[in-house]
């Protein structure tokens, strides 16, 4: 399935709903071409050909960019434990009350509810949420 080309922004006023509660403002774009996904259980499977993506984001409790270009990756879940084996060269960084994560062409960590660790885009992670 391909990755349709997607931009624009977005600005949430706090409302009682969840995912609604911070304010918070963004800008995003993003393309790729081709995408398979699978789902079963607590088991999940994906595979993407190139794509690439850019965002920001700010909020009363973060602030985070991020640029991602892909040349293919699969990856696969069991639960909270993931990996993902690819070429990637994600560069960026955030911080917020939901962990930090940094970058830099594609190795860098994220601690928070999903920690992992990259090296130059396969990474491997565990969530727990």
């Amino acid at each position: 399935m391909p990755m349709p080309v997607r931009a624009g922004t977005y600005a949430v006023s706090p409302e009682n709903e969840p995912g609604k509660r911070i304010p918070k403002a963004g800008v995003y774009a993003a393309a790729g071409v081709g995408r398979a996904c699978a789902e079963y259980s607590i088991f999940e499977a994906e595979a993407k050909g190139p794509n690439a993506s850019a965002g920001a984001e700010v909020s009363v409790v973060g602030v985070g960019a991020m640029a991602r270009a892909e040349i293919a990756s699969a990856s696969a879940k069991a639960g909270p434990v993931g990996v993902k084996v690819g070429l990637g060269f994600d560069t960026g960084a955030s911080a917020g009350l939901h962990g930090v994560e940094a970058k830099f062409l594609g190795t860098g960590i994220s601690i928070g509810p999903k920690t992992s660790v990259s090296v130059l885009g396969s990474e491997a992670s565990c969530s727990v949420m």
